[in-house]
């Protein structure tokens, strides 16, 4: 894990995105931090603590799966999000709740070989600069034989004398020299790359048939023609695979995985009602709960790179409740919940709040979005309230759904300035005042803006 923060300051960091939820952000901000004193634990006394899982009440668009993705990227641990109403009980057609595993080990092994390649990285860009220089001076030949296109087979390169040997590395030199100063990248040159077969879909999950072969069938490559430029990354990303131990990736991924992971089950509300007599849509929300229970009570899950102890993860659920309780859950998983936090409807203040607060402000992106065609928007104070004011009122007067209520209010409110927009234009300074709020939005609350929500 990354250094270890205080809950305070993990509230303090999330109180950079995320406007209020004071109550849902102690609770993962405790949940965390026991994490880091576990690990500081004897071996023996470790083994026997395990995490306190999190249920978030509360509607849609108030912040829960954001509290549980920036807790993840915060402390940099394998994190995936996962909608419960995707599984069906096992003997239907749906995904396997093992997924939920899978889907993490394949992120915690993607974030732990990204670092690899950070650390290799220098290396590996001395070593494609070097292949670069040589595909630029000597093109790669077309293997014309079947037989060894399909074994992989290089062809044989002339053999040279020493004087040819000097004459080439002399231009070697003076092509590499070239590169490090940008001269040839829109040169374009043939690489050889590796044809990927395509992956095919069962049973809902995405299978690789070279995996499944298990590399017993040699790995067809095929030439690519493309600039220096892409040709740098594609043979920088080559030199990466090489130089990473990818035994040692798996093993920390792996790690990582089982000690620091967390999974956030989504819309867990909508698999809380039983069934009725074995019939209608409810058939088998039950059943999804006891197979979800295993995962989240402690169990071993076969995936391609071994078996993965599910026992000290992280599991955050959540769900709005509006129809279904707490207690309509499997008494059994309901236990495995311990910390449950409720989560409150979003206020004008809250609004105003969201509108300049947090760094990724959706004032911020608008602004930055319109300013590459030379807008220069900006917001007077009286706007930002008139928008505040007209967010609450369509969630009062319409579904409530929360923060991505501001997003519907914004397209409405700045579609005439983005359509107009264009680059060829100059720049232009745009003040939204509250009056252009009122002439383009009117009252929020009686205007249909469905049209607007995906």
């Amino acid at each position: 894990m990354a250094a270890p923060l205080t809950p305070k300051e993990i509230v303090r960091e999330l109180d950079r995105f995320i406007v209020g939820q004071d109550d849902a952000k102690r609770a993962v901000a405790v949940a965390l931090r026991n994490r880091y004193r576990r690990a500081q634990l004897p071996a023996e006394q470790r083994e026997e603590i395990t995490p306190k899982n999190i249920l978030m009440m509360g509607p849609t668009g108030v912040g829960k799966t954001e509290i549980a993705r920036r807790l993840a990227k915060l402390v940099e641990a394998p994190f995936v999000k996962v909608e419960a109403t995707k599984f069906t009980e096992v003997g239907y057609v749906g995904r396997d709740v093992d997924s939920i595993v899978r889907d993490l080990v394949e992120a915690s092994i993607r974030m732990v070989k990204e670092e690899a390649a950070e650390r290799v990285k220098a290396r590996a860009t001395v070593l494609a600069e070097d292949r670069l220089a040589q595909l630029i001076l000597h093109p790669k030949r077309k293997i014309s034989n079947p037989i060894d296109l399909f074994l992989g087979n290089k062809p044989k390169e002339p053999e040279l004398s020493a004087e040819e040997r000097q004459q080439v590395a002399t231009r070697k030199d003076e092509v590499r020299a070239q590169l490090m100063r940008g001269e040839l990248e829109e040169m374009e040159i043939e690489v050889e790359v590796e044809d990927t077969p395509q992956n095919v879909e069962i049973n809902g999950a995405s299978v690789n048939i070279g995996d499944m072969m298990g590399g017993m069938v040699p790995k067809r490559t095929k030439m690519r023609r493309v600039k220096v430029e892409e040709a740098r990354r594609i043979l920088v990303a080559e030199e990466e695979g090489k130089l990473i131990d990818m035994d040692a990736v798996t093993s920390e991924a792996i790690r990582r995985a089982e000690q620091d992971g967390i999974v956030f089950i989504d819309e867990i509300d909508k698999i809380a009602g039983r069934s009725a007599g074995g019939h209608g849509p409810d058939v088998s929300r039950e059943g999804v709960q006891r197979d979800i229970l295993p995962i989240v009570e402690g169990s071993t899950v076969n995936t391609k790179y071994g078996p993965v102890k599910t026992d000290f993860m992280l599991f955050v659920a959540a769900g709005a409740f509006h129809v279904a309780k707490v207690t309509d859950l499997i008494p059994e998983l309901q236990g495995r919940f311990p910390v449950r936090v409720t989560l409150q409807s979003l206020t004008r203040a809250d609004f105003r709040a969201i509108l300049t607060q947090p760094e990724n402000a959706i004032t911020r992106q608008y602004q930055a979005l319109l300013a590459v065609d030379h807008v220069r928007l900006s917001f007077a104070p009286e706007a930002l309230d008139a928008l505040a004011e007209a967010a609450f009122a369509a969630n009062e007067a319409q579904e409530d759904i929360g923060a991505r209520r501001l997003n519907t209010v914004f397209e409405q409110l700045l579609e005439d300035i983005s359509f107009n927009a264009g680059g060829d234009m100059p720049d232009v300074e745009v003040q939204i005042t509250a009056e252009y709020v009122a002439e383009h939005l009117g009252d929020a609350a009686q205007r249909d803006l469905r049209r607007y929500i995906l």
